[in-house]
């Protein structure tokens, strides 16, 4: 009878549970799940911007810039017929070339995320056979 008391006694002081709460450890787990989800789409944009290229002998190319889904190509050299826009399909480690001035005159078709070493990140143009341009923030 004596440890029967004890026992009540014991689930009087003890805090009762609520119904639908959610542990700390799974609080934990469901807010770094919904931070990595918010922050998902925000880091496949990382291509978006103003980028300055360079060719495969390291002479300045032209400026790429890429905003939203279109892109934007302004060569050095005049009369290119690489300069101008066209679409692009974002990726998670970069952008496809659609259409416009640098698939249809240059044959680039990708666009990579890369690390470098000066800028910390570029972008790796490639045609079907060769990484042809590579363009770094400005």
């Amino acid at each position: 009878m004596a440890a029967n008391r004890r026992l009540d006694q014991a689930r009087l002081l003890k805090a009762a549970r609520r119904t639908g709460t959610v542990s700390i450890m799974r609080r934990i787990a469901l807010t770094a799940a919904l931070i990595v989800l918010t922050a998902s789409p925000a880091l496949a944009q990382s291509f978006e911007g103003n980028w300055g290229c360079r060719d495969a002998d390291a002479a300045k190319a032209g400026m790429l810039t890429i905003y939203g889904g279109v892109y934007g190509f302004a060569s050095t050299i005049v009369g290119d017929t690489s300069s101008g826009t066209g679409t692009i399909t974002g990726y998670q480690d970069g952008v496809a070339f659609n259409d416009g001035g640098l698939k249809d005159a240059r044959g680039i078709q990708a666009g990579r995320i890369v690390s470098d070493a000066n800028a910390g990140i570029a972008i790796q143009l490639e045609t079907a056979t060769a990484a042809v341009m590579l363009c770094t923030p400005r």
